[in-house]
């Protein structure tokens, strides 16, 4: 049997092999309310003396809205038991309490009205509406409240303790553990049903701390269901906590002691307001009882305990021999060791837009062997770690996970786009822009607005955006999260240069003022608005522009060229008449001079 120094040695490897991992996890789990949560406390405490506006004190646990929320029903009921609260009372106290002191803005709004209860008063008074009884209308907001916060505790918090040691687990073993773990029981399909093990195991533990025994011997008895879980999601509840109940025979005060060793941590945890337990022992407890599950499981399968013929998951905890890993990821290998196919390039200045900008002045056969080519290397470097042992096989999993026939693979984002698709990509983008924002202030003040300053059904600041994420950013397809920062840099830029140029031009008049948003810089540009451009972004270079540009490659060149004519010409009177002309009115711009600034709170909301 495995030492407690020894377990804890290989711990202490693991989480410095995989420490901002670890300590991610932990941090999550305390958050979510999942375990780990009173190394939070001094931080709640905290924030509790905080001013409404400051930031600590906006953030909610998922238990914690409920009880907001039935408070301001017992509130409701307490003041006029015979009648709802008017939604426009609510209103107002969402305008006094905004969230990080905003009001303005699409995610400011909608937090902002769950955590005043205008969210609330809505579905009360759609109840009130469709029943006609008031204490009907009373009743639904602590239903939905208590209904809400059950699910996400029963698929996020209940069942993360199990994601959390799938992740534990594979690091004790490998040097890389991919992001994509966190939705490991998504990829095989199980997800509900850990959700469900897990819930019965914290109802059996919630009944057996109703006698004094059963609350101290049980907790160690269903101690390794999460493991057992993590292992093998496909077991039922009674199997799970039947074979944990066995494996833990006689091993629950060895566990109980192993948790004791750790109380010198407890204690250095509340001196320091729970910092050390975040950055350290938290994350090394996990990992050093991953060790103890480890020396369990292999007790289990030699003594022949029964059930324990589920512990089947031979590479969750030994890395695969070559022989085997070549046999299952054969066309990995293959992709490896095939020198990159080589591609004629093309020279002089054409040669320098295709390698720079991804733009080329039509599409050709090449271009597409080259978007093949690119795109089975793609596929092949996303196995490159596991067909090297570097990070768990999932194609070895006994329960065979769904691997991506990603879409976006046969999407082929890496490719170089024509003159003519850029054109229409353009558009494209200008419309989906204009759509956007038309529709934002149609379900927001219940009117059509023509937004922007030309006239017609476009807004090319999205299409300038998104082709020039498409060209300047060229280079960085292949990294993701490069692609994304640069984007919103990008799109910063863009929109608060045009900003300037707008009011610059048109004596001050704006066409849409963040002064009153989070994170605003002169009102120009604000940290919401770029958060959309970064993932509107990714969206066009991975997923939107490859699917147009399929879509244009269909259109004959006869048609193809007159289209891209027309469609200029006619942007191109747009802006000359617009110059002298421009589209505003209300919602659409206001006037803001040197002279008599306006006022950012009587300005217009503009998206």
């Amino acid at each position: 049997m495995i030492s407690r120094r020894e377990a804890k040695k290989r711990g202490r490897k693991s989480l410095k092999r995989h420490y901002f991992l670890y300590v991610a996890v932990c941090l999550m789990a305390a958050f979510i309310g999942a375990e780990f949560s009173s190394s939070l406390d001094a931080a709640r405490s905290y924030t509790s003396f905080k001013e409404e506006d400051d930031l600590g004190s906006q953030f909610l646990s998922l238990g914690s809205l409920s009880i907001v929320y039935e408070d301001l029903a017992q509130e409701w009921a307490e003041e006029n038991p015979d009648k709802l609260p008017e939604k426009e009372e609510i209103q107002e106290e969402e305008q006094d309490h905004p969230v990080l002191g905003r009001r303005r803005g699409v995610f400011a709004k909608i937090v902002n009205g769950i955590t005043s209860g205008s969210f609330l008063v809505t579905v009360a008074s759609v109840v009130r509406n469709l029943s006609g009884s008031e204490n009907l209308a009373l009743l639904a907001p602590i239903l939905l409240s208590a209904g809400l916060s059950f699910l996400l505790w029963f698929f996020f918090s209940n069942m993360f303790t199990a994601v959390s040691r799938r992740i534990f687990l594979e690091g004790r073993v490998y040097d890389e553990v991919p992001i994509q773990r966190f939705v490991y029981f998504l990829r095989v399909k199980k997800w509900v049903r850990v959700s469900w093990v897990m819930f019965v195991t914290a109802m059996y533990r919630l009944f057996w701390c109703l006698t004094i025994a059963g609350a101290v011997v049980k907790r160690y008895s269903y101690y390794l269901v999460p493991y057992i879980m993590a292992e093998n999601p496909t077991l039922s509840a009674r199997e799970a906590i039947t074979l944990s109940r066995r494996m833990m025979k006689g091993h629950k005060w060895q566990c109980f002691v192993f948790e004791l060793s750790y109380v010198g941590w407890f204690i250095l945890g509340a001196f320091t307001l729970g910092l050390t337990e975040i950055l350290y022992s938290n994350p090394a407890r996990t990992a050093a009882f991953s060790e103890y599950y480890a020396e369990y499981r292999r007790l289990a399968l030699e003594g022949g305990i029964p059930g324990s013929e589920a512990l089947n998951d031979k590479y969750l905890f030994e890395q695969a021999d070559e022989e085997t890993r070549r046999k299952v990821y054969a066309d990995v290998f293959q992709a490896m060791d095939t020198p990159r196919e080589a591609q004629e390039e093309l020279r002089g200045f054409r040669g320098f837009l295709a390698r720079w900008f991804g733009i080329v002045l039509w599409n050709s056969p090449r271009e597409r062997a080259y978007e093949e080519a690119e795109s089975r290397r793609i596929r092949a470097e996303a196995y490159e770690a596991a067909a090297r042992g570097e990070a768990y096989p999932g194609r070895l999993h006994p329960v065979p996970e769904a691997e991506r026939r990603m879409r976006m693979e046969a999407l082929l984002y890496i490719r170089r786009y024509s003159l003519c698709s850029l054109v229409l990509l353009f558009f494209s983008f200008s419309l989906i822009g204009w759509l956007w924002e038309v529709g934002l202030h149609l379900v927001s003040d219940g009117e059509f607005v023509n937004r922007g300053v030309l006239h017609g059904p476009w807004l090319p600041i999205y299409g300038a955006g998104g082709v020039m994420i498409l060209v300047l950013l060229n280079r960085l397809r292949k990294k993701p999260v490069l692609e994304f920062v640069a984007a919103v840099v990008l799109c910063g830029i863009v929109e608060y240069f045009t900003a300037y140029f707008l009011e610059l031009t048109h004596d001050g008049m704006k066409w849409w003022d963040y002064s009153d948003y989070f994170l605003n810089l002169h009102g120009r540009i604000c940290a919401e608005g770029l958060l959309v451009f970064g993932l509107g972004g990714a969206a066009i270079v991975y997923v939107l522009a490859p699917v147009l540009d399929n879509w244009f490659r269909r259109i004959p060149r006869k048609l193809l060229i007159p289209l891209c004519v027309l469609l200029v010409g006619v942007f191109t009177a747009d802006m000359i008449y617009s110059n002298v002309h421009p589209n505003t009115g209300k919602g659409v711009s206001s006037q803001e001079t040197a002279a008599a600034p306006a006022d950012p709170a009587k300005n217009l909301d503009y998206a």
